[in-house]
């Protein structure tokens, strides 16, 4: 069974006839709630501004990860190898390795939140103008989020 594209629902529905175009039959016009062919997403991959979004995604994203990472790593071994170390007492029958623990789940939060925030500031605006120039006026109102 072929799909096309309901805008109005968001999701796919059974075509009416036929294979899914993205033409209408009638003449040679885009059809408006067909999704853009690989030649144009290929071509929004090789624009300067999509490397730029790239850019800025990975420069902030494989920093954090293997910082992180290490940071996990550390605690596992730690946890694993330095015994002494990880219960050394900090207060009452609260120890370092306790500590150490939970601040995993600390970093994991603060770790997401600033994600988010830098995402909202330098990722977002920047792939909204992208997803303006391939989708046009079908999203162009927020209607289609």
């Amino acid at each position: 069974m072929s799909h096309q594209i309901n805008p109005a629902q968001g999701g796919p529905t059974p075509a009416p006839d036929g294979p899914a175009s993205p033409h209408n039959e009638s003449d040679s016009t885009l059809d408006a709630s067909a999704a853009p062919d690989a030649a144009v997403f290929t071509e929004v991959q090789a624009s300067g501004e999509f490397q730029e979004l790239r850019r800025r995604h990975r420069s902030f994203v494989f920093p954090l990860a293997i910082g992180f990472l290490v940071w996990y790593f550390l605690y596992v071994l730690l946890a694993d190898y330095a015994h002494d170390f990880m219960s050394t007492k900090v207060s009452g029958s609260i120890t370092l390795g306790l500590i150490l623990g939970l601040l995993q789940f600390v970093s994991t939060f603060a770790i997401t939140m600033w994600y988010v925030s830098y995402a909202n500031r330098r990722l977002d605006p920047a792939a909204e103008q992208i997803r303006h120039r391939l989708e046009g006026p079908l999203h162009s109102d927020g209607a289609g989020k």
